[in-house]
């Protein structure tokens, strides 16, 4: 009646996850069987360090206990902002978080970045490394948790939902949005990629002394030692 034209495009969306049971049983007994790190004491002191310092309500380092696996909660409010949701309502689905970081801290700060360029970064990647590789094989080599984790998929999961995409084959993604802000800092970020043909570690790249357990001081000069 009014001659309104209506255009829209979607710019982002996460469907609800819904992960396999089957499958996280058997990477949760893989879990089990391959353990946490073996944290070493410079690891310890260095998670303490960082925790003390942005004043984190766990200060007890990095974990030595694992945790139980346990079901989801009944009412979940948030989830993680990836296209994961999505693909769990396609294919069987399951995700496997390792101890590659310090507990306690809060997330896309400085402070839950700097473990990666440390041992306790690569420690927990090959732990966790390997519970993908047992749970891999596992797949690939039982028949029955193949067929168990199809029945799941289609008899549970998908008894009283369906998975409808809101993304269309005509909506592109908004990479604009960001073109700015990637040509504002990419240039102050590309000298701090890591060279790994002339340095052993990033660490040594930036000139940090492993492992840094206080602030500089004030008006020092010489190769950053980093915070903590």
């Amino acid at each position: 009646m009014t001659d309104t034209r209506v255009e829209r495009r979607i710019l982002g969306t996460a469907a609800p996850r819904h992960f396999n049971r089957p499958m996280a049983e058997a990477a949760y007994a893989n879990i089990q069987a391959v353990g946490l790190p073996k944290w070493t004491a410079d690891q310890q002191a260095f998670a303490k360090a960082v925790q003390k310092e942005i004043g984190a309500e766990k200060t007890d380092g990095l974990a030595t206990e694992l945790r139980k696996l346990q079901p989801p909660p009944e009412k979940p409010e948030s989830g993680g902002s990836d296209d994961i949701g999505d693909v769990s309502w396609v294919a069987p689905t399951i995700t496997i978080l390792y101890p590659a970081n310090i507990p306690g801290l809060p997330g896309h700060a400085w402070s839950s970045a700097i473990a990666m360029a440390t041992p306790i970064a690569h420690d927990g990647v090959v732990a966790g490394a390997k519970v993908v590789a047992t749970t891999t094989l596992d797949l690939l080599l039982r028949p029955d948790l193949r067929k168990a984790a199809k029945a799941y998929f289609t008899d549970v999961q998908q008894k009283d939902q369906a998975y409808v995409p809101m993304i269309s084959a005509s909506d592109k993604p908004p990479i604009e949005i960001n073109t700015d802000i990637m040509a504002r800092y990419r240039p102050q970020m590309r000298p701090l990629y890591y060279d790994e043909t002339r340095y052993p570690t990033y660490l040594d790249q930036l000139g940090v002394t492993w492992p840094t357990l206080e602030r500089p001081e004030q008006g020092r000069t010489g190769p950053a030692t980093g915070t903590p």
